[in-house]
């Protein structure tokens, strides 16, 4: 197979198994955690169940800016910030884990290790910020730690890398949802959830246009 035909391949791939899985239950999802939001119990039960949520993000259509809001939201600044960014971070390793087994399998038999080498190489040099700037915009953040683990970024530099990234987008949409708890207005908090991503996408933008 051709490497441009592979890439091509590799990259729908990733991006059905991404999107697809968002298409029929982010609907759901996102309403069931709108009402655990509503009625989520205790806060330790609420913790461990939105940790929980972005955690598996790589893995389930969760709705991470809603669910890392909602941490502000039901458990204040401080523990909502560290609870979405320890989630956060897990469902980063999960999506490293990912890239580097069945991922780079996959890429190895569709591109052949010539153009995973040459892969490994712009990783090498943009990958961290790639990391960093997709953090906070769908499908682009599962994407960006997929591949670094599928073009073997080294592992201490992933993780300092998206636990740094991730402390700043997790104490942003804290605040956003502590400051709707202050007000007593999820809708602030979902509002919050939505233009975050936004802005991420056109700071995203604006630097590949650099």
């Amino acid at each position: 197979m051709r490497p441009a035909l592979g890439w091509t391949v590799l990259a729908v791939a990733g991006l059905a198994a991404i999107l697809v899985p968002f298409a029929i239950w982010e609907g759901p999802i996102t309403a069931w955690t709108q009402d655990f939001a509503a009625d989520p119990g205790n806060r330790a039960s609420a913790a461990l169940v939105l940790g929980g949520l972005l955690a598996s993000d790589v893995l389930l259509p969760v709705p991470s800016s809603l669910v890392s809001t909602a941490c502000g939201y039901l458990l204040g600044f401080l523990p909502g910030m560290l609870v979405s960014w320890v989630g956060m971070t897990l469902g980063a390793v999960v999506g490293y884990a990912v890239g580097a087994r069945p991922a780079a399998a996959v890429a190895r038999r569709l591109v052949g290790e010539d153009q995973i080498a040459r892969a490994r190489e712009a990783e090498e040099r943009w990958g961290a910020w790639t990391l960093i700037v997709s953090r906070s915009v769908p499908v682009l953040a599962e994407a960006s730690v997929v591949f670094a683990g599928m073009t073997a970024m080294p592992f201490g530099r992933f993780l300092g890398v998206t636990a740094a990234a991730n402390l700043g987008v997790s104490a942003a949409y804290a605040w956003v949802g502590s400051q709707a708890l202050e007000a007593d207005a999820f809708l602030w908090a979902f509002a919050g959830a939505v233009l975050l991503p936004g802005l991420a996408m056109l700071g995203a933008h604006a630097v590949r246009r650099q």
